[in-house]
């Protein structure tokens, strides 16, 4: 009798983390196009087992202190404008994959946003009101999908510290649009300094961590270099009792790797999808089972699958590698 009292407890033990697991967001980041999509390119997504995407609109300005963003016109590709956002997100709905909107902002040349910082109170009050109108635009149509989540901003560090009152105000604006999750994407060095985090629903963080000067690290390697850095995120976390969402993540094909994740610049560098693969390993080993960690988007998927990635590719996305295979094996537990 003991024995079979064991064996269900065994039983439903195992079937919560199943259940536990099986709720994670399991997402990819897909990358707007010049096209529309069709079933064509919603299918790799599938099979990659994947839950949601993250699509991302956006907006450009001139450079890191010009106060005018530019959005939803007909210069820009088709995914990067309202209606691209709309189309794409009805398709993968259809395919029951859930989604989150995440507006991002180009700086000319390719300039951290992180920088996006004004020369006087006028500049200020023009790019909050620019941003405004830019960000309820993509609220509201996020709102008209009943897309799960919505992200208030990517990586724009200076603008947060520098005018927190107006972010208070803008997440009540929003939520008087939109009733699902809010995030916020902090990149990975500027996550504790975000004021708000109590007034939106995830700890969002693009998770470039440096994990290793290692040239090919160990799966192992990379999850020592995580203790630290998973260790403050856990302090965030208990501090504001939110759940943490890698709103991006993610590692290049290429030697080094765990040194500056970040690192998108290096078209040099030996080709190494080992490693590419032993780091994605490691996020999840540290992440998927923790039951404060909501899951997280990889970094990142393009439309026209059979084209991009494979074995001769460093860059990030995992698509025609190893990566993706394990990419499927992961998302699929």
């Amino acid at each position: 009798m003991k024995t079979n009292k064991l064996l269900f407890l065994l039983v439903i033990l195992l079937n919560f983390s199943c259940q536990s697991q099986s709720k994670k967001i399991n997402g990819v980041s897909f990358v707007a196009s010049r096209d529309t999509i069709s079933t064509q390119h919603i299918t790799p997504v599938l099979k990659a087992q994947s839950n949601y995407v993250a699509l991302m609109p956006f907006g450009f300005i001139k450079n890191l202190a010009t106060p005018t963003i530019t959005h939803n016109t007909k210069r820009q590709w088709f995914g990067e404008t309202e209606n691209g956002l709309l189309q794409y997100a009805k398709r993968f709905q259809k395919e029951n994959v859930h989604i989150m909107v995440k507006p991002h902002i180009w700086v000319w040349r390719g300039e951290f946003t992180g920088n996006i910082k004004m020369d006087s109170e006028e500049n200020w009050q023009i790019l909050e009101d620019s941003y405004t109108a830019f960000i309820l635009t993509y609220a509201k149509a996020a709102a008209s999908l009943n897309a799960e989540i919505f992200c208030i901003g990517t990586e724009l560090e200076q603008f947060v510290v520098n005018r927190p009152a107006f972010w208070q105000q803008l997440i009540q604006k929003i939520r008087a649009v939109y009733k699902g999750k809010l995030t916020y994407a902090a990149n990975w060095d500027e996550y504790t300094r975000v004021p708000f985090w109590k007034e939106i629903d995830y700890i969002g963080i693009d998770a470039y961590f440096p994990l290793s000067d290692l040239k090919s690290p160990t799966v192992a390697d990379y999850e020592a270099g995580w203790q630290p850095h998973k260790q403050a995120i856990l302090k965030l976390q208990k501090s504001v009792n939110k759940p943490v969402l890698f709103t991006e993540f993610g590692y290049r094909s290429v030697d080094f790797n765990g040194k500056e994740p970040w690192d998108s610049n290096r078209i040099e560098g030996s080709v190494n999808l080992q490693a590419q693969a032993n780091a994605l390993q490691a996020i999840h080993n540290q992440f998927w089972q923790e039951e404060w960690f909501a899951g997280g988007f990889i970094w990142k998927w393009f439309h026209r699958h059979a084209t991009v990635g494979g074995e001769k590719n460093n860059r990030f996305t995992p698509q025609n590698k190893p990566a993706e295979e394990l990419i499927r094996k992961l998302y699929g537990l």
